[in-house]
């Protein structure tokens, strides 16, 4: 009996983590498409005639989503590695059809989607999922030979290479910086060699500097940044607008939908830049509550890398963290004038359904990482507790 009780005793005490960081997942997408709603609706409603243009195929992508969602929090793992190959070569046809007139999109100069089946998609978006989940499978792979160059680092870093070209191309130089950066994580987690990290960045730091200086829009986004005082009317507006709105939301904020200067202050302000219109309705307390969700996905999130039981799923749900983790960091310190201008989305909030399906997704993995995690525990301790009584 008292075994028994033990046991149970164990069970009630434990806290489900898993639960705590799927309800964190659901809340920020929640939260983002209650801002997607209220920062796009005058905006739509003005050139697409519609006010629930972006709304509505936020709603239905992002229900595509939840069941993605509800999919890879429950298959097993081994069967996601044993795809790694086709779901990387398909993420390369996909960034390579993104070039293939009829099927690839182009906006703005940029070719960073594709049309198929009537769904318009960004590739970029699936790398984020295929990049770390291939790392992960190879460096586990590979644990025995990391002192070997060609063996151990040169494929990896081939593969990256390739993905930071075809996306490049695709004129989307942040997101390939960012998934390149991302990558990186990825390797010194692995346990490469720092040496290869400081051939890496005298490698990179010229190359970057060359990438930035030789298009027109980088140079001027750069510097607007170092300079804001530079075009305020220019390449400096967007950032200004922002940073106006962000302040304008005090403490308590505007209340949802009382926002005023994201109808025509804020350029992209349901894309790259709705994060100032969240701070602008929820004031300090709403950026505050953004904070503590995205604080329990990242330390829930590492927690399950860190007690994860192999090094593929240790790699793969550290990898996939950092990179929800960064970009929603990186998107606000742009937003708030602490980096240049980037056009990384914030994730769960940004519109875009391929962002928003991609990351309940790749959340789903971390999910599934982090129940395995809990049953295991449990098991342990059940075993403890049987042992001692």
């Amino acid at each position: 009996m008292y075994g028994i009780d033990a046991e149970k005793t164990v069970n009630a005490s434990r806290v489900h983590e898993d639960h705590v960081l799927a309800a964190s997942v659901l809340l920020l997408a929640g939260t983002g498409l209650l801002t997607l709603y209220s920062s796009s609706y005058a905006f739509a409603e003005r050139f697409f005639s519609d006010g629930l243009y972006f709304f509505s195929r936020q709603a239905l992508l992002g229900a595509a989503g939840l069941l993605f969602f509800f999919i890879a929090s429950r298959v097993r793992l081994e069967r996601v590695r044993a795809l790694v190959r086709p779901l990387l070569l398909g993420g390369i046809i996909l960034c390579a059809l993104t070039f293939v007139p009829g099927i690839g999109v182009t906006r703005n100069g940029a070719s960073r989607w594709v049309h198929l089946g009537g769904w318009t998609y960004q590739p970029s978006e699936f790398i984020k999922l295929v990049l770390p989940l291939y790392l992960a499978h190879i460096f586990d792979k590979k644990q025995n030979e990391m002192e070997s160059f060609t063996a151990s680092v040169l494929p990896p870093v081939l593969v990256t290479a390739l993905f930071f070209v075809l996306i490049y191309l695709q004129n989307n130089f942040s997101t390939a910086v960012f998934i390149a950066v991302n990558a990186l994580v990825m390797f010194f987690l692995a346990g490469v060699k720092l040496r290869y990290f400081f051939a890496a960045v005298v490698m990179l730091l010229p190359l970057s500097s060359l990438l930035i200086l030789t298009r027109e829009h980088r140079l001027r986004r750069l510097i607007s940044f170092l300079w804001p005082g530079w075009e305020p009317q220019g390449a400096g507006f967007q950032v200004r607008s922002s940073l106006l709105t962000i302040g304008s939301g005090g403490f308590w904020g505007k209340g949802i939908g009382q926002g005023t200067r994201k109808i025509a202050s804020v350029p992209e302000v349901h894309s790259d830049f709705i994060f100032s219109s969240f701070a602008e309705e929820s004031g300090f307390l709403g950026v505050l509550f953004f904070f503590i969700l995205f604080g329990i996905f990242a330390v829930l999130g590492y927690r399950a890398a860190e007690r994860s039981e192999s090094v593929f799923t240790r790699l793969l749900v550290s990898g996939l963290v950092t990179t929800i983790l960064s970009q929603a960091l990186l998107n606000v310190a742009v937003a708030a004038g602490v980096l240049p201008a980037t056009g990384i989305p914030l994730p769960f909030f940004s519109a875009g359904g391929s962002s928003l399906a991609t990351t309940l997704l790749v959340s789903g993995l971390i999910v599934n990482v982090a129940r395995r995690n809990q049953r295991r525990a449990g098991a342990d301790a059940r075993g403890e507790v049987r042992n001692a009584g």
